[in-house]
């Protein structure tokens, strides 16, 4: 029980030195462990893993505890390849079985910064129309109505209608 304990408080904390070295190489790609596994498999035999073999080799690492000596040697090759100062854990390569992998888009930034001036230019231009209307508009949003459609009532209107001050 003490060793699920540890393991709640360090996650990282393997207590296999093969295992750990799976971990350590996951950890340096940003990937789960059975991703590593994949891609070793497929580094080692050349073709994807298919299902049997994925459902032998997760009862052998993840139940068992057994690290296949192909993923030990891929393992290595990465903790490596990091220890040399060559690794690049963003490369796709690495993350072809990653469903939610994102990589950025190059010059997003700019072209951001053109959608974000088009927009601005069709409101700017929408609004500089409004105020260019001909007559006088009492506001720059529709109903136009002009200052002579809208001019107060004369006497006789409201003799007509009634005084409304003292209903």
């Amino acid at each position: 029980m003490a060793g699920f304990f540890e393991t709640l408080i360090r996650p990282d904390r393997e207590d296999d030195p093969e295992r750990n070295e799976i971990a350590r190489a996951a950890n340096l790609l940003q990937i789960g462990e059975f991703q590593l596994l994949q891609l070793a498999y497929f580094s080692w035999h050349g073709q994807e893993m298919g299902g049997p073999e994925s459902d032998t080799i997760f009862q052998t690492y993840m139940i068992g505890g057994l690290v296949p000596p192909w993923a030990r040697h891929y393992a290595r090759q990465i903790i490596a390849r990091d220890e040399l100062g060559d690794l690049q854990d963003g490369d796709p390569k690495y993350h072809r079985y990653d469903s939610e992998y994102f990589q950025a888009v190059p010059l997003g930034a700019r072209r951001l910064a053109v959608a974000v001036a088009c927009i601005a230019l069709v409101v700017g231009g929408g609004i500089l129309v409004g105020h260019l209307s001909p007559g006088d508009s009492t506001s720059i949003l529709p109903p136009y109505f002009n200052e002579k459609e809208i001019a107060p009532a004369s006497a006789e209107e409201l003799d007509l209608h009634g005084d409304l001050r003292g209903s």
